[in-house]
């Protein structure tokens, strides 16, 4: 599939540099830059989970070690 992807000369000069860092075309620093945000939303989101369930679970000594 192509797409065009507009943007100001700023984000532009961004995806340069990055594609420079990594030494790839500034398609691949794209495309590595979206899967990257897309894993850390899901590490986040995990995160979030797990702490929610323990933080439920355990939440009087969790209180109780906050209070040392």
């Amino acid at each position: 599939m192509a797409m065009t992807v507009r943007m100001t000369a700023e984000q532009d000069a961004m995806v340069t540099a990055l594609a420079k860092r990594w030494g790839v075309s500034k398609n691949e620093a794209i495309l590595r830059a979206v899967e990257e945000s897309a894993s850390a939303d899901r590490t986040d989101a995990a995160f979030a989970d797990a702490y929610e369930h323990v933080s439920g679970k355990y939440r009087d000594a969790l209180d109780r070690l906050g209070n040392v």
